[in-house]
């Protein structure tokens, strides 16, 4: 019967979202109906209306408003062509700069957004001038600026890994930052080395670029303009680990502290902060409330003893960590290729923790495969956000961008690979730190 409850409830939700309802309606949706199916209506509507509220009422996930709209006004306030000068000083000389430039920016400013879609569009925008006007290679800059755009989801403050912490029963946020940094370098190294092979091989794809070279006063001017933006990574990182404050509360101080820059840069006026507000409003509602909807489902998933299920499934083929890993990478990879970061945390999570939990791998280390196989997931089609936006911005087709989009791509999978495999590449940080033991 167990069983019968859990492929019900897969079925369900994979036929409303075939039909085109939207991710939260299509989970509570289907999680009720399968609800009805075991309990009387009365119940139904006491634990899901229980479920819905408790699995929003977590001090953590306060967090996510205030993050998202501390990103909203770094948006807003000019900061994307402050770090895009400040990565020319450090990539302004290598062939094809102005793409190592695009990822560098992208870390930097996804690190400050925390979202890929909004780096893939403020960065891609103001380097796309420079790179019509150099010949740059279209296609091959949009392709590279859609894949590095993800790094700044696993480079903190990332919403993607506040939303894990609270799914796995409070995995240390400040750990899962601190994880995130070496995965997430290495995924914008390897874009630039993929880029670098490029233009190696076909120097006319890099066009008639110049080689940026500035003076001591240029750079320390460059750098003075830069280092505000990225003290915001400073006051949230620093303030986490050392003790000062949690997660939500350098969240509240990330929001003052961008509004204090935006109003030094005279970005933002009353109107832009009204449209800012309702942005992160009408974002933030979404999150939330696809989290309690998660939180019925996976009640209903508990109910029918789904996860042990696919734990033992899984164990039952082999119980050598590699195979398994293995396979959970191969089926996120292509989960993320359907299915948005967010929701498929929340659904997958409580699947495959505690089959890697029986298997002796670290939540953490955990939390960081998952991130980055959904990272890989938003830039491929046929649902990839980054990808539909990257593209807008550089005004091409998706099929111009594919092919050398694929390299990227496939060297993101190989880092994944070498993450997944090399636990202390992600544990190293919190356990220098002693955010683990």
């Amino acid at each position: 019967m167990d069983a019968t409850i859990g492929i019900y409830l897969l079925i369900t939700f994979g036929i409303l979202i075939a039909c085109g309802f939207p991710i939260a309606i299509a989970i509570a949706c289907s999680s009720i109906c399968i609800m009805l199916s075991v309990m009387p209506m009365k119940v139904v509507a006491i634990t899901a209306g229980q479920k819905l509220a408790t699995g929003m009422d977590s001090f953590s996930l306060l967090a996510v408003p205030f993050f998202v709209l501390a990103g909203n006004i770094m948006n807003q306030g000019g900061i994307a062509k402050r770090l895009v000068n400040f990565a020319f000083l450090f990539v302004g000389k290598i062939p094809g700069s102005l793409s190592h430039v695009n990822v560098l920016s992208n870390m930097m400013f996804g690190s400050v957004s925390g979202s890929a879609v909004a780096a893939a569009a403020a960065v891609g925008k103001t380097l796309l001038p420079q790179i019509k006007s150099t010949g740059l290679n279209l296609p091959v800059a949009s392709a590279i600026n859609i894949a590095s755009c993800p790094t700044g989801m696993l480079i903190p403050p990332s919403n993607g890994l506040i939303v894990y912490s609270v799914v796995s029963g409070g995995t240390s946020i400040g750990a899962l930052f601190l994880a995130g940094y070496v995965p997430g370098i290495l995924m914008g190294l390897g874009c630039m080395i993929v880029g670098f092979i490029y233009f190696k091989l076909k120097p006319e794809l890099a066009g008639n670029q110049t080689r940026v070279s500035y003076t001591l006063s240029e750079k320390l001017k460059i750098t003075w303009q830069a280092l505000p933006s990225l003290g915001l990574i400073i006051v949230v990182i620093g303030s986490i680990i050392g003790g000062v404050c949690t997660a939500t509360e350098a969240a509240c101080m990330a929001v003052l502290y961008s509004l204090l820059l935006s109003w030094i840069y005279k970005a933002i006026n009353l109107e832009t902060l009204k449209s800012i507000s309702k942005d992160t409003i009408h974002i933030s509602a979404m999150v939330l409330f696809l989290i309690g909807a998660s939180t019925v489902m996976s009640y209903i998933m508990a109910y029918a003893h789904l996860p042990q299920m696919i734990s033992e499934a899984l164990l039952s083929i082999s119980d050598n960590k590699i195979v398994i890993l293995l396979i959970i990478n191969l089926t996120l990879l292509i989960v993320g290729m359907f299915m948005d970061m967010t929701p498929a945390i929340l659904i997958f999570t409580p699947i495959f923790l505690p089959v890697t939990t029986a298997l002796g791998i670290d939540p953490v280390h955990f939390g960081i495969i998952i991130t980055f196989n959904l990272c890989i997931g938003i830039v491929t089609p046929p649902v990839g956000t980054a990808l539909f936006v990257g593209c807008s911005v550089s005004n091409l087709k998706i099929e111009q961008v594919i092919k050398p989009l694929l390299p990227l791509i496939f060297a993101e999978i190989a880092i994944l690979m070498v993450v997944t495999y090399v636990p202390e590449l992600s544990l190293y940080l919190p356990r220098l730190t002693g955010l683990l033991q």
